[in-house]
């Protein structure tokens, strides 16, 4: 079908190779030459002006769960003027006790032309969104939904 790929690239630089001093920075690049500044978490001696690669996978299901919503929206005639959301993903250890985000929650906060959408409607296309949202089917994390 399609492959996607991501460079990563890291260097020790003059820094000491110890636990505690090395650099968690690296690059993310992509096709077209996006560079994106990455790290670990602070929580884990990362550099807090980084994406880390937690905040990419909340991130990433936030963003295909909203474009697959648009699509969605687009054949059902339904025009949005504005989508924003507020995901948060929780690290936590999982049920082998490992740790992994195990939950990640969606806040989306739409703005429709015409007017807000019925309950049943809105619920409707978030589910589908959902249901063919290619990461969100490539995860095996507990992911809801809550429209703001």
């Amino acid at each position: 079908m399609s492959e996607h790929t991501a460079k990563v690239v890291w260097n020790r630089g003059d820094r000491e190779f110890t636990y505690q001093k090395y650099s968690r920075d690296h690059e993310w690049r992509f096709d077209g030459g996006v560079v994106v500044r990455a790290s670990a978490s602070p929580a884990y001696m990362g550099g807090a002006d980084c994406v880390d690669p937690e905040e990419a996978f909340v991130a990433s299901l936030s963003a295909c769960h909203m474009l697959t919503f648009l699509a969605l929206c687009t054949k059902e005639r339904l025009v949005v003027e504005s989508y924003e959301d507020d995901a948060i993903g929780h690290l936590e250890k999982d049920a082998d006790g490992k740790m992994a985000i195990t939950r990640v929650t969606l806040r989306p906060n739409i703005v429709f032309s015409g007017g807000d959408l019925s309950q049943e409607t809105l619920d409707k296309l978030h589910h589908d969104a959902h249901e063919m949202c290619f990461i969100a089917s490539s995860v095996k994390t507990e992911i809801t939904v809550e429209p703001v």
